[in-house]
C-alpha cells in the first residue's frame, strides 16, 4: 500500500477550564479526544457528525491553528506538530483551508486582487505585479469567476460567490492538501451543488486531497471517498462511502442515516430519534460516550469503552455491538 499523504495518530485537543481569582485550571474541555485517520493523494475524507463533536477543532488542529494537547500528524513524512513556527509557515504552502462562513473569512478592506495576491507574497511566488495579476486572473476563471472581479470588494458579491473567492484563495499557492470547514453550509441548495462540483473537478485535474467537515450526509456522500463519523470528539466508524450507507453498523451512524432525507417519495425510512442531549465535553460519560442516548446500550456500554476494530476490510467501528481485536491507533 502506498504511504499517505496525512497520517494522524490518536489526536487530542483539550482546552482549560479556568475559575477563580487566579483563572486555576480546574478541568478540561476535551473538544477532541484520541483520533487517528489517513488521507491519500487525491482523497477526500469526510468527517460528519453533531454540533460540538470536535469536526472543526480537529481540521484546525491538523494545520495548527490551534495547538494539539497530544498525538501525531504527519505529512508526506515530516512531523507538523514538532515544527517550528517559521517550518510550519512554509509547511502551510502545502497545507490549506477553507472556512465556513464566507462572510467573515474575507478582509472587507481588501479587494479580491489584493485577497488573492497575498498568499504569493507570503511564500515568495510569482515576484512581479505583472505575473501576480496573471495568476489571480487566471485563478479567478478557474473557480468560474470573472477577471473583472478582481477589482471588487467582499461586499459586492453574493454568498456563493465569496466562498469561490475562499477557495481560490486556498488554492493559489497549489496546495496538497485542503481541509474544508463546511464550506456549503451557509448556501442555498443550488449553490451547494455547484461548489461541490468545482471540488470535484479541480480534484480530478489536479489531484487535490480534502478533508471535507459537514454536518449534512447528503453532501458528504457526494463529494467523500470515505467517511469518518465523530461523537464527542471520538470516532465511531470510519468506511468507504458506499460501505458506510449501505451497511452503517454504529447505532449513531445509524441515527444520522435516518435523517438523510430520501428522493422517493413513495420509499420509506424508519426515523431513529436521540432521546437526550449531547454530553459535555467537559465531562464525558464512562465506558461508550454515546451510551446515554443509544436506543440499544447494553450494561457493559456504560462500564467499558470499546475497541476500534475492523469489522469488514476497511470498515471500522467503535461499537460494543461489533467487538473484535482492537487496532490500536486507528485504521489506514
Amino acid at each position: 500500500m502506498a504511504q499517505p499523504l496525512l497520517e494522524v495518530r490518536d489526536l487530542k485537543k483539550y482546552f482549560p477550564i479556568r475559575r477563580g481569582v487566579f483563572q486555576r485550571t480546574v478541568g478540561h474541555v476535551r473538544a477532541v479526544d484520541g483520533i487517528s485517520f489517513t488521507v491519500a493523494q487525491g482523497e477526500t475524507l469526510g468527517v460528519v457528525g453533531e454540533s460540538g463533536c470536535g469536526k472543526s477543532t480537529m481540521g484546525r488542529t491538523i494545520l495548527r491553528l490551534l495547538e494539539p494537547t497530544a498525538g501525531e500528524a504527519t505529512f508526506d513524512g515530516a512531523d507538523l506538530f514538532k515544527m517550528s513556527k517559521s517550518q510550519m509557515r512554509a509547511m502551510r504552502r502545502q497545507l490549506q483551508m477553507v472556512f465556513q462562513d464566507p462572510y467573515a473569512s474575507l478582509n472587507p478592506r481588501f479587494t479580491v486582487m489584493e485577497t488573492l495576491s497575498a498568499p504569493l507574497k507570503i511564500h515568495g511566488l510569482y515576484p512581479s505585479p505583472k505575473e501576480r495579476e496573471r495568476r489571480v486572473h487566471e485563478m479567478l476563471e478557474r473557480v468560474g469567476l470573472s477577471p473583472e472581479h478582481a477589482r471588487r470588494y467582499p461586499h459586492e458579491f453574493s454568498g456563493g460567490q465569496r466562498q469561490r473567492i475562499g477557495i481560490a484563495r486556498a488554492l493559489m499557492v497549489e496546495p496538497r492538501l485542503i481541509v474544508l470547514d463546511e464550506p456549503v453550509a451557509a448556501l442555498d441548495v443550488s449553490v451547494q451543488s455547484q461548489v461541490l462540483n468545482l471540488l470535484k473537478d479541480l480534484q480530478n485535474e489536479y489531484g487535490y486531497s480534502y478533508i471535507f467537515v459537514a454536518h449534512d450526509l447528503s453532501v458528504v456522500r457526494y463529494i467523500s471517498h470515505r467517511i469518518l463519523v465523530l461523537y464527542l470528539g471520538q470516532m465511531m466508524e470510519w468506511a468507504e462511502t458506499d460501505d458506510l450507507f449501505a451497511h452503517p453498523l454504529h447505532p449513531y451512524t445509524q441515527a444520522l442515516l435516518s435523517a438523510v432525507p430520501v428522493p422517493d417519495p413513495d420509499q420509506k425510512r424508519e426515523r431513529i430519534i436521540l432521546q437526550g442531549d449531547l454530553p459535555s465535553p467537559a465531562n464525558p460519560p464512562k465506558g461508550c460516550p454515546f451510551h446515554t442516548r443509544c436506543p440499544v446500550a447494553m450494561p457493559v456500554c456504560s462500564e467499558q469503552r470499546p475497541t476500534w476494530s475492523e469489522v469488514r476490510p476497511g470498515h471500522f467501528v467503535a461499537c460494543h455491538l461489533h467487538g473484535g481485536p482492537s487496532t490500536e491507533g486507528g485504521a489506514s
